[in-house]
């Protein structure tokens, strides 16, 4: 059944989807919806955690079939990527939680993103 699902992109995306908003819908979906703009702010922010998330599981199973350097640098670019749109998103819906110790939120998600950027450079340039 999973590697079925790991075949079928469609379907793997519909359920990424559906997990992401299951999980943000009482936290952050529901408390916002109502406000305009900056909900479409958070809905483009869960969008791009939907599509790193997505990419990330895609590039973990064709990294365990092919065991390629390569893959595994654009599987870290991508997760990098996760972890820039959570941060970034918890910026956006919570910004009274403005750092994690001297450094803010928002320059980490930022960070993360440069870091992302880079592995995938990396990753192309590449020669396996």
């Amino acid at each position: 059944m999973l590697s079925h699902m790991l075949e079928n992109k469609p379907a793997l995306f519909s359920v990424t989807a559906g997990v992401v908003i299951a999980i943000l819908a009482v936290p952050v979906i529901i408390p916002h919806v109502l406000h305009g703009y900056h909900m479409a702010h958070i809905a483009l922010h869960i969008v791009g955690l939907t599509l790193a998330l997505f990419l990330t599981v895609l590039s973990v199973a064709s990294y365990r079939r092919t065991r390629s350097r390569r893959l595994m640098i654009s599987t870290l670019a991508f997760a990098c990527f996760a972890a820039s749109e959570v941060a970034l998103l918890i910026y956006a819906v919570w910004p009274f939680l403005d750092s994690i110790g001297i450094l803010p939120i928002e320059e980490l998600g930022h960070l993360l993103a440069f870091s992302a950027l880079g592995l995938l450079a990396i990753a192309v340039f590449r020669n396996d």
